[in-house]
C-alpha cells in the first residue's frame, strides 16, 4: 500500500499541492467565518430585541444557499466590471476564501445562535440564583457551550472543504494555482480517469475521519 501511494504521488506530483491548498483555503475560509459567525450567533442567542425571530428566519434561509449561486455573487462583485474588480482577486486563492467564508458562516452563526440558546435558559437562571452578574453569566455561557461551538466549527470547516460549485466560478480550477481536491475531482472524472478521482475522495474522507475523531476525543476528556 505504501509503495502504491509513492509510485502514485510520483506520477501525479501535482496532487499534493492540490490538497495543500484545499486546506490552506478551507481551514483560512472556516476561521474567518468562525470569528465572525460565533461572535453574531452568541450576541442574537444572549440577547432579545426587535425584529430577532425575522433576522433568524433569513439566516435559516441563507444556510441552504446554492453554492453556485455564492459563487456567481461573488464573481459579479470581485470580475472586472464589479465594484471590487480593481483588486484583481478572481481566479484566485482570495476569491475562493470570500466565496467559502460567506457560505460557511450562515451555517456557523445559525447553529451558534441555536446551541446557546438551548442552553442559556437553565444555565441563566443558576447563574442568577448564585449572585453572578451580567458578565459572568455570559462568561459561564460560554464556557458551558464551548463543546457545542466546536462542533459547529467543525460542521463549518466540513461544508468549506466539501464546496466545488462556488470555488469552481471563482477559482477556475487553475493547475498550480487554484485547483483544490473538491474540483480536482471532478475535472478527473470529467475525463474519466477515476483512479485520481478515487483516491482525492479517500484523502478528503481520511481528512473528514482524522477532525471528527480529534473532536470525538476532546469530547471524552470533557
Amino acid at each position: 500500500m505504501f509503495e502504491f501511494i509513492k509510485d502514485f504521488f510520483a506520477s501525479y506530483s501535482d496532487i499534493f499541492p492540490v490538497i495543500m491548498l484545499s486546506l490552506r483555503v478551507s481551514v483560512t475560509s472556516a476561521l474567518i467565518a468562525s470569528v465572525f459567525g460565533l461572535a453574531l450567533g452568541i450576541i442574537v442567542a444572549l440577547n432579545e430585541f426587535k425584529f430577532k425571530n425575522q433576522l433568524m428566519r433569513v439566516v435559516n434561509t441563507l444556510m441552504s444557499l446554492p453554492p453556485v449561486l455564492m459563487g456567481l455573487l461573488v464573481y459579479m462583485l470581485i470580475s472586472r466590471k464589479g465594484p471590487f474588480g480593481s483588486y484583481g482577486i478572481l481566479f484566485t486563492p482570495a476569491a475562493m476564501i470570500i466565496s467559502q467564508s460567506l457560505l460557511v458562516l450562515p451555517i456557523i452563526f445559525a447553529l451558534t445562535a441555536s446551541s446557546v440558546a438551548d442552553a442559556a435558559k437553565d444555565i441563566e437562571l443558576t447563574c442568577i440564583t448564585l449572585g453572578a452578574n451580567k458578565r459572568d453569566t455570559v462568561i459561564t455561557i460560554i464556557s458551558e457551550c464551548r463543546m457545542q461551538l466546536l462542533s459547529v466549527v467543525t460542521a463549518g470547516f466540513g461544508r468549506a472543504i466539501s464546496e466545488v460549485g462556488a470555488v469552481m466560478m471563482v477559482g477556475g480550477n487553475i493547475r498550480g494555482k487554484t485547483r483544490v481536491m473538491t474540483t480536482y475531482i471532478a475535472l478527473e472524472t470529467g475525463k474519466g480517469n477515476f483512479n485520481e478521482a478515487v483516491f482525492i475522495g479517500i484523502v478528503l474522507l481520511l481528512i473528514s475521519f482524522i477532525i471528527n475523531s480529534a473532536l470525538y476525543r476532546i469530547q471524552r476528556r470533557e
